[in-house]
């Protein structure tokens, strides 16, 4: 398909940006407790793989730089699995995953939790019934 010009339609997302203040933390979380590949290092920056999307995580730029603004939410329907994996891990969620949709087969839910410098995360997914 090719893409048009003069719009950003039909294009994917192909990196979102966060910051962090402490970087070895910051990589120790994604990489070790939610075991998001590593990609690569460079200037003071972090790169993760997501299907389809590459995440950056990067060092504030001034000292008190405010942290967060943006949350990720990663596809999780087994998200009661994958919850009590990485609350095995340390990750301190907000509270139980909760409904937020229902359909005839399936509910959509939702699982807030932060990264240590304060980033929103979420594990939401559309998790059958029975």
């Amino acid at each position: 398909m090719t893409q048009d010009a003069t719009s950003l339609a039909g294009r994917s997302l192909m990196q979102v940006g966060l910051t962090c203040r402490d970087l070895e933390r910051a990589k120790s979380f994604y990489r070790d407790v939610l075991g998001l590949p590593f990609l690569f290092e460079v200037s003071g920056m972090l790169f993760f793989q997501l299907e389809g999307t590459r995440l950056m995580v990067g060092l504030e730029h001034t000292k008190g730089q405010p942290i967060g603004g943006s949350i990720l939410y990663f596809n999780a329907p087994d998200i009661h699995a994958v919850g009590l994996a990485l609350e095995a891990k340390g990750v301190k969620f907000e509270g139980l995953a909760h409904t937020l949709q229902r359909t005839a087969t399936h509910e959509l839910m939702l699982r807030p939790f932060y990264d240590p410098d304060g980033n929103a995360l979420a594990l939401m997914g559309m998790v059958p019934i029975g």
